[in-house]
């Protein structure tokens, strides 16, 4: 018999591998999450799929509907919008205190990660360009000295990781994008923490106004 942490533990790995399938866009809006099809998927019992839908729903990425049961509602266009712009507000702060605390140690590890960025972007390696994108954002977080401010900001990264590679795929944003990091990096760098702030801002706001035209074009 399984104890009470082996089957939580069961639940929390059935909950991570659903989140990431409906986050990914791997299970679409509107379908719904029938519980014998997963167990037979996942190879678990009922116990574990019941309380991963639980705290699916909890995180509002599903809604249990009478005599109807999970329905995926996933990531809205709205949760999107909503996102970027508490986005935009928050790394534009994280940018600002960054720039206040950053050593030399620190701006060489980004330069570096600029650097790679550019010459991936002449070689068109996108997988290589979207590690890097990630990793310039995850520093800037960290070098804030803010444990709150990264912690909030990881999640948010989490909840649209596939949007985030949608976006950078279109045409033309990985250059831009890569010339936005470079900007905030010589800003950082210069401990010049408005501009930090205000260019760390529009960087979101471009990503923001690029993957919302990408949705509504495809509609």
């Amino acid at each position: 018999m399984k104890s009470p942490d082996s089957s939580n533990s069961l639940s929390v790995r059935v909950f991570e591998e659903l989140e990431e399938s409906i986050l990914n866009g791997i299970i679409k809006p509107g379908e719904n999450l029938i519980e014998m099809k997963l167990c037979s998927e996942l190879g678990v019992s009922r116990t574990p799929v019941r309380e991963a839908v639980r705290m699916l729903e909890q995180k509002g990425l599903v809604q249990i509907i009478p005599n109807k049961g999970a329905v995926v509602l996933g990531i809205s266009e709205k949760d999107l919008e909503d996102i970027y712009t508490i986005r935009m507000y928050i790394e534009g702060l994280g940018s600002r205190w960054a720039a206040a605390n950053i050593t030399e140690e620190q701006i060489r590890e980004l330069t570096e990660i600029v650097d790679l960025q550019e010459f991936y972007q002449r070689k068109n390696a996108m997988e290589h360009i979207n590690h890097l994108d990630s990793q310039f954002h995850e520093r800037v977080f960290a070098y804030s000295n803010s444990r709150t401010l990264q912690h909030t900001l990881s999640h948010l990264h989490h909840m649209i990781q596939y949007y985030r590679q949608r976006s950078f795929r279109s045409d033309g944003r990985a250059e831009k994008a890569i010339k936005e990091h470079r900007q905030i990096l010589e800003a950082l760098a210069n401990h010049d923490q408005d501009a930090a702030e205000n260019l760390t801002v529009e960087h979101v706001v471009h990503a923001k106004e690029n993957l919302l035209h990408i949705i509504r074009t495809h509609k």
